[in-house]
């Protein structure tokens, strides 16, 4: 049972850290990379589809992303979902192919994009926190109905702990990481 507990609570905390990885990635650090625009949506006949569903999306150099459209007749709708979106891109078009050119970081943008960064971060760390109270409840409920010990639930709250110290451990070296990749230049 306590075993349950513990392998529950950490393929959660697993994903509170995945989710976090995918949002830092959306995070642009200077370099043209194609998971900044993942999370554009496209209005695909009738549909909201994320971009990459709607057309191929390279990188053409470091600071250009290369968008071609699966259908001619979507460039003007993918042009505006990109310019609409909160990246603050400006995408020009050249036949069929949009070419999204990346702006140089100023170091207030830099700045900005770190308060973000932490911000995704202390949202990881509050998901992190709230899967070991849930666990702590489910411990404090078994115990209630006497299927564990109190030396168990200890132990329990304590293995949940060490748990919770290791992932968000690994939240505070992601942000440091990306806040490191936003300050060089």
């Amino acid at each position: 049972m306590l075993d349950d507990i513990k392998k529950d609570a950490d393929a959660r905390m697993g994903k509170s850290i995945a989710a976090l990885k995918t949002e830092l990635a959306r995070i642009r650090t200077g370099r043209a990379h194609p998971s900044l625009l993942e999370h554009v949506t496209v209005d695909y006949y009738g549909s909201e589809v994320p971009l990459n569903q709607a057309a191929n999306v390279n990188i053409e150099d470091p600071r250009t992303l290369s968008v071609v459209p699966f259908d001619k007749s979507m460039v003007g709708k993918i042009e505006k979902a990109i310019m609409t979106s909160d990246l603050g891109l400006n995408p020009a078009t050249a036949g069929v192919n949009i070419r999204v050119p990346l702006p140089v970081l100023t170091e207030e943008r830099r700045q900005e994009l770190a308060k973000v960064v932490h911000a995704e971060g202390e949202q990881a760390k509050i998901a992190i926190r709230n899967i070991r109270r849930d666990a702590n409840n489910q411990l404090k409920d078994f115990l209630k109905e006497k299927e564990l010990t109190e030396d168990d639930v200890r132990r329990g709250e304590t293995l949940i702990q060490q748990l919770t110290d290791k992932y968000v451990g690994q939240v505070d070296e992601l942000v440091a990481t990306k806040e490191q990749e936003l300050m060089e230049i």
